[in-house]
């Protein structure tokens, strides 16, 4: 009997393993690699880099702070940057940049 639980255990573990590599959990653990930017089915993926509105450094956003704003997601180079934003968001989000993220971001559902 402990050999056919261990039997079970495995087969258990194999499917779930199959699943997350390459299945739905694929997006949850990192596995599916894209450039930045909406792809053609409608899913969004996290651009390679944009621009701090706040500062206007180039940054990359994998790692970065963010913060969202009027249902568009802006990233920053840093903490205080980010604080700068959410203080005064409007004075920091211009139609420009906004449009800018659009093209990367699509707006937040709610």
């Amino acid at each position: 009997m402990q050999l056919g639980n261990v039997l079970y255990f495995l087969v258990w573990a194999g499917l779930i393993f199959l699943i997350m590599r390459y299945g739905c959990g694929a997006h949850v653990i990192g596995h599916v690699h894209h450039h930045g930017g909406q792809r053609s089915d409608g899913s969004w993926t996290l651009p390679d880099k944009t621009v701090d509105p706040v500062c206007g450094m180039t940054i990359a956003t994998q790692g970065a702070k963010s913060s969202i704003h009027a249902g568009h997601v802006y990233y920053f180079c840093s903490a205080s940057c980010r604080d700068k934003f959410e203080a005064a968001p409007a004075s920091y989000a211009t139609p420009e940049l906004s449009s800018q993220h659009e093209r990367h971001h699509p707006r937040a559902i709610g």
